[in-house]
């Protein structure tokens, strides 16, 4: 016996998604003699490959994305701090 047809069924049409614009880049001075000018969005960056590097070597294991983002969050920042102090 035939399916009834029903809205959506055979359909092969696709929605549109929206796209979010890409975030605008804020400098972040903190010395104004130092040459190294980093970006939020950068800094952003830079910790959440920290913190999914972290994770990585944690084997995966969930529960700790909070702690994760601190850790990455201080080596990244102390980095940062270390460079602008040189």
């Amino acid at each position: 016996m035939a399916r009834a047809k029903t809205p959506g069924n055979g359909t092969t049409s696709r929605k549109s998604v929206a796209v979010m614009p890409a975030p605008k880049t804020v400098e972040v001075h903190q010395k104004k003699s130092s040459s190294v000018n980093l970006s939020a969005v950068n800094l952003e960056e830079q910790i959440r490959v920290r913190a999914y590097q972290l994770y990585e070597e944690r084997g995966y294991t969930p529960g700790h994305d909070a702690e994760d983002w601190l850790v990455a969050e201080r080596e990244v920042l102390g980095r940062v701090d270390d460079q602008q102090s040189a």
